[in-house]
C-alpha cells in the first residue's frame, strides 16, 4: 500500500506543479514517518522514497542506526530542543523547524564542532495560534539577520504549518504571506541565508501549498496512513 499511496501522492504533486507552471524536480517530498516501524520506512524508501522526515529525536537516531545501510536523507522536522540538538546535527540532511535564535546558534555551535555546515529552515507561526511554535512574522527579518556571520548553519529558507481545517483553501493566505517573508529575507543578501526553500504543506493541505512555491511538502498519512501513539 506505501507504494501505491507514493504514486497517488507523486501524481498529485505532478498535477499542482502543472496548475502552477512549475517542474516537478522544484518539490521534494518528505515523508514523514512518526510513529512508523523502521521497517515501513524500508518499504517507503523500496518505493522510491528517498527523505524521511522524523518529529522526535529519540526516534530518528533509533530509525537512522535500524537503516544505517540504506540511502536515506533524514529531515528533522519537530520542535528540537536544545539540549538534543547535538545528537542530530552532525549528520541530518536539514532542521525544518529552528524556532528560536538561541537554537539556530546551539545548533550552528554544534555544527562548527561536527566541522559542518547544517541547512536550517526559520519557523514562522503564520497562523497566530498560540499553541504553534515559530517566529512572529514581525520578527523574521531581524532574526534573520541576528544570525549573519554564523558559519555553521545555513539558513536555507522557512517552513510554516497551515492551519487545520476542512478546506485547504484556508492555508492559502498563509502559505502566500510566508513566500513574502522569503522574498523578503532573500533581498537582504545575507551570506548564510540564501533563502532557497519554502517548507510547507502536509497531507490535507500539499496541493495549495505547492501552488504557492512550496519547495518541500512534509506528508505523512496519505503514506503511512493513520497516526500511531509512541509506544
Amino acid at each position: 500500500m506505501i507504494a501505491e499511496n507514493l504514486g497517488r501522492i507523486r501524481q498529485r504533486i505532478a498535477q499542482a506543479c502543472v496548475r502552477s507552471g512549475r517542474d516537478t524536480s522544484g518539490v521534494t517530498l518528505v515523508a514523514v514517518a512518526k510513529t512508523f516501524s523502521a521497517d515501513l520506512v524500508a518499504e517507503a524508501l523500496r518505493a522510491g522514497a528517498l527523505d524521511i522526515g522524523e518529529n522526535y529525536v529519540q526516534e530518528l537516531a533509533a530509525k537512522r542506526e535500524a537503516l544505517a545501510a540504506q540511502p536515506v536523507r533524514w529531515h528533522f522536522i519537530g520542535h528540537l530542543q536544545r539540549n538534543k540538538a547535538k545528537v542530530v546535527v552532525p549528520w541530518v540532511e536539514m532542521i525544518h523547524a529552528v524556532d528560536s535564535m538561541p537554537l539556530a546558534r546551539e545548533i550552528e555551535t554544534r555544527a562548527r564542532a561536527s566541522g559542518r555546515t547544517v541547512d536550517i529552515l526559520i519557523e514562522v507561526n503564520t497562523t497566530g495560534e498560540p499553541s504553534k511554535f515559530g517566529v512572529p512574522p514581525d520578527g523574521l527579518l531581524p532574526a534573520v539577520s541576528g544570525l549573519a556571520g554564523l558559519t555553521g548553519i545555513r539558513i536555507a529558507g522557512l517552513m510554516t504549518i497551515g492551519p487545520f481545517l476542512p478546506d485547504p483553501e484556508g492555508s492559502r493566505p498563509m502559505f502566500q504571506q510566508l513566500r513574502s517573508l522569503r522574498d523578503q529575507a532573500a533581498a537582504l543578501g545575507q551570506a548564510n541565508a540564501p533563502m532557497h526553500h519554502l517548507s510547507m504543506g502536509m497531507t490535507g493541505d500539499f496541493e495549495v501549498a505547492i501552488e504557492e512555491g512550496a519547495t518541500l511538502v512534509r506528508i505523512g498519512t496519505a503514506i503511512f496512513g493513520s497516526r500511531r501513539k509512541p509506544a
